[in-house]
């Protein structure tokens, strides 16, 4: 009996078919449809006639969701067609293919039928009719039996997968914007549930689990199979969103062919922008994920977040702060929680909990203030961030960089409250044998006879100790004060000729004053302008002369310049006047004592300096190689030299082989 490896390789063969017309990367765009199609073609064999009959009664009585829900009865799954037409008829008349399997899409259900208009599958019908492939497509699916008693469901879905994940590693220019490895998904979904075996071991558990940027579906699907394998009495309900239209199409008939009878009546894969059309408002979820788009600027969305932030704030999803236009991913991640289930053990509410993929930009972009800052600041302060891994680089398909999966919850247990792990894991891998893209490496995976760096990941997040790999530490430690570090101005006062022509080019009705100041203070350079402004307030009270402000601080503008040699300038009798070109910051870690740490560590390093601390902010940042920072060996210059010495003979000994 064919296993759903077998289909999988035979419906992979059926696209050969397609090269010409298409180029690997778009073979999905009938591949996936047309396994949708047979799929629904064969499960629907067997009450076919009765779905038939009972449309004919009830066509000119019903229509819409009612008709559907009533002819759904009758076929006996959440879906049906009502067309005479099957893959066995439509093989029959080969000169009228086109037109038979548009109509044959068109007798399903509503939720089947919507599915294809996002596939946009008229247009490859079309196309596929034009270059005379279209007969031998749907012919060769036709020999392929996926009725569900031959396929199982879990077969089906694996078949699915399968072929997603080939799919999308041809496509790898742009898999990376739906689709992640599937290591670090099962990664992701064994620290997910890792400590909840005793809520999932319980006789009719039902669990949520949300992902907002979907994709094709992958991350859902895992979790689904880990709970069926590791909890089969529990449920696990599946939601995601996604705004790309075929990777929606695709999740969506994901569930639908995999027949997910405890997802619920609704529509569980919904369609639209999660950050500007919040598809699951309102609701709440036991377990979140994501691999939200690196880097992606949020500019056509930002009128409405904006918008959001500033009216509703915390009562919004947005409250703490918005990141830079050009990398909107923290706004995912304050979408997610947002949805967090509140914790309310008396109500049977245990709380949330996420795993979210990210570069390592959301842990220090941003200075103190800034809106990547005040988020990473509320989330640390609410002691929800759990756990930080650093994945190798080359994971994914369409970017080498480094990359971070971040744990968070509002159920955190007792040993690691007000803590938050580090967790090094970018040794933990396995390099691949044809490289797909930017992917050259992945984690080990025991159930692929693989070395078991999963596990070993997962057990260094459970043991929750200190080692060369794993960092415990306090949420505090990641906080800091940005105090603003002032030191006064110091101005050196000098009258030239140049200076008094461009100072009376502004204020020519100032001549005789400047003219007398000229006289009385001559042109020598003073050191001491508070002694120089002084004798000029005196001088000009003493003729009756008035200068308003812009008058005076144009005259400073342009007869003095900064000095170090000078004396401070006087703000008030006491206070110095701060030079604004001088300013600094000193970032202070929030567990130090501010005035100590100014004096011992900023004051011997900078003269005359002072603290302005009306101007303080707090500011969070997770630099996470500072933390597993490995010294290199610094080889000496000796090493170097003789290893250059010896380059240089190779390549003289092979110029003389090649000269031969």
């Amino acid at each position: 009996m064919a296993n759903h490896q077998d289909h999988a390789n035979f419906i992979w063969q059926i696209a050969d078919l397609l090269r010409g017309p298409y180029r690997p990367p778009q073979y999905e765009r009938v591949m996936l449809p047309m396994t949708v199609l047979r799929r629904f073609d064969c499960a629907l064999t067997d009450t076919k006639d009765a779905v038939i009959a009972r449309y004919q009664q009830l066509k000119d009585k019903f229509e819409g969701d009612a008709l559907d829900s009533m002819l759904n009865k009758v076929s006996g799954q959440k879906f049906h067609n009502h067309s005479p037409l099957t893959f066995e008829k439509m093989k029959g008349s080969p000169e009228t293919i086109a037109k038979d399997l548009v109509s044959y899409i068109r007798g399903f259900s509503s939720n089947v039928q919507r599915i294809f208009d996002f596939f946009e599958f008229e247009k490859e019908i079309e196309l596929m009719n034009e270059s005379n492939i279209l007969y031998l497509v749907v012919s060769r699916f036709s020999n392929i039996d996926l009725h569900p008693l031959r396929v199982k469901n879990t077969e089906m879905g694996l078949i699915f997968e399968n072929l997603i994940r080939r799919f999308n590693e041809l496509a790898n220019e742009t898999a990376g914007d739906h689709f992640t490895p599937r290591e670090v998904i099962k990664l992701m979904v064994n620290i997910l549930f890792i400590n909840d075996n005793e809520f999932l071991s319980k006789p009719g558990t039902v669990r949520k689990m949300l992902d907002p940027t979907c994709g094709t579906g992958g991350m859902l699907a895992e979790a689904q199979k880990y709970i069926e394998t590791h909890h089969p009495q529990a449920m696990l309900y599946a939601y995601g969103q996604d705004y790309n239209k075929r990777a929606f199409a695709t999740a969506a008939s994901d569930m639908l062919i995999k027949e997910v009878s405890h997802n619920g009546t609704g529509e569980n894969i919904r369609f639209g922008d999660s950050l500007v059309n919040d598809r699951f408002q309102g609701e709440h979820f036991d377990y979140l994920i994501a691999n939200p788009p690196f880097g992606v600027d949020w500019k056509k969305q930002k009128p409405e977040i904006s918008r959001e932030h500033e009216k509703r704030g915390f009562a919004g999803r947005f409250g703490p702060g918005l990141p830079r236009v050009n990398d909107g991913a923290l706004l995912f991640l304050l979408h997610m929680i947002e949805k967090f289930e509140p914790v309310d053990e008396k109500n049977r509410k245990f709380g949330s909990r996420l795993a979210i993929v990210f570069s390592g930009s959301p842990m220090f972009s941003g200075g103190a203030g800034s809106g990547e800052s005040n988020i990473r600041r509320w989330i640390i302060e609410n002691d929800w961030l759990e756990a930080i891994i650093a994945l190798p680089e080359q994971m994914f398909y369409n970017t080498g960089i480094g990359t971070y999966v971040w744990i968070i919850t509002n159920r955190k247990e007792r040993r690691r409250k007000g803590k938050i792990q580090l967790i090094d894991a970018r040794d933990y891998y396995i390099p691949m044998r044809r490289s797909l893209g930017d992917k050259r490496r992945k984690i080990g995976d025991m159930e692929e006879a693989e070395p078991d760096q999963i596990g070993d990941v997962v057990r260094l997040y459970g043991w929750f100790e200190e080692n060369t790999q794993s960092k415990i530490f306090h949420n505090s430690e990641f906080g800091f004060t940005r105090v603003t570090v002032e030191r006064p101005l110091r101005l050196r006062y000098q009258m030239t000729t140049e200076d008094k022509a461009r100072y009376l080019d502004a204020f020519p009705h100032l001549l005789d004053d400047i003219q007398l100041i000229d006289k009385i203070l001559g042109r020598e350079p003073s050191l001491n302008w508070n002694k120089v402004d002084k004798q000029i307030r005196k001088q000009l009270k003493k003729n009756g002369s008035s200068w308003n402000a812009r008058e005076r601080k144009l005259f400073r503008d342009v007869f003095t310049k900064r000095d170090v040699d000078a004396q401070p300038v006087l703000k008030g009798k006491k206070e110095y006047e701060a030079d604004s070109e001088l300013r600094d910051f000193e970032n202070i870690p929030l567990e130090k004592d501010i005035d100590q740490y100014f004096t011992e560590e900023v004051l011997p390093h900078v003269k005359d300096a002072w603290m302005d601390r009306t101007k303080d902010k707090v500011g969070y940042e997770i630099n996470f190689n500072r933390f597993f920072y490995k010294q290199i060996h610094n080889r000496s210059l000796k090493e170097i030299d003789s290893e250059l010495y010896n380059v240089e003979n190779e390549i003289v000994k092979l110029l003389k082989e090649i000269s031969k």
